[in-house]
C-alpha cells in the first residue's frame, strides 16, 4: 500500500472526500515528522513507538570502490512495533 492508497482507504472507511483524507494523513505524518525533528519519541497504543537514534560518525566502504570513506553522524528515525501489531501480522 502506498500514500495514494491509504488516504482512499481512509476517505472511504471514514466517509471523507479524497481531499479532506490527504489533509488528514499529510497532517498525522508531519506531525510524527516533527516531534522526531525536535527529538521527541511518538508512542501510539496498540501500534508502535517512533524515535529517534542518533549515529556516531565512522569509517565506511564504498562497495564499488572498496575505499574506505568517512561517514558523518546522523541522526535515524526507528520505529518498534506494539505488540498488538506484532500479533496481527503473524
Amino acid at each position: 500500500m502506498n500514500k495514494t492508497e491509504l488516504i482512499k482507504k481512509v476517505a472511504a472507511e471514514n466517509e471523507l472526500t479524497q481531499k479532506d483524507a490527504a489533509a488528514l494523513v499529510n497532517s498525522v505524518l508531519g506531525s510524527i515528522m516533527d516531534s522526531l525533528a525536535a527529538r521527541e519519541p511518538v508512542t501510539l497504543f496498540g501500534f508502535g513507538n517512533f524515535t529517534c537514534k542518533h549515529r556516531d560518525a565512522r569509517t565506511g566502504r564504498n562497495p564499488a570502490t572498496g575505499k574506505k570513506i568517512k561517514l558523518p553522524a546522523s541522526n535515524t528515525p526507528v520505529f518498534k512495533a506494539a505488540k498488538a501489531f506484532k500479533e496481527k501480522v503473524n
